[in-house]
């Protein structure tokens, strides 16, 4: 049986990075991180990872019926994707000379900044 994390870990993709998914029934597809669950460790991407959920009648949807949404995909099944070249990389945390925290790709060693 797997033991459950106790603290959530620090993730390598935060929200509004653009990552490619590299294992999976998505694989090799790129979009945008809506949100992160730090805790189970997995990650939302805007338009993958679809599934159809049955929904029940009521005010706002008086048919009823099925909506896709978006479901989540394990973090280490996606990969932070370079701005500088659009290819999947790697990254390195580094602190700079005002002590600010930085991320930097391991492919072109550009700093990757995050998009809201």
């Amino acid at each position: 049986m797997k033991a459950k994390p106790t603290a959530a870990t620090k993730l390598h993709v935060r929200r509004g990075d653009t990552v490619m998914v590299i294992a999976g029934d998505e694989k090799g597809k790129t979009g945008k991180i809506t949100s992160v669950n730090r805790e189970k460790q997995r990650v939302i991407v805007e338009g993958l990872n679809l599934v159809k959920k049955s929904v029940k009648p009521s005010a706002e949807n008086p048919q009823g019926g099925f909506v896709q949404t978006e479901a989540s995909i394990h973090v280490s099944n996606v990969m932070l994707v370079d701005p500088t070249n659009g290819k999947p990389t790697r990254i390195l945390r580094k602190l700079d000379e005002k002590g600010e925290k930085l991320r930097i790709s391991k492919k072109t060693g550009s700093i990757i900044k995050i998009e809201f």
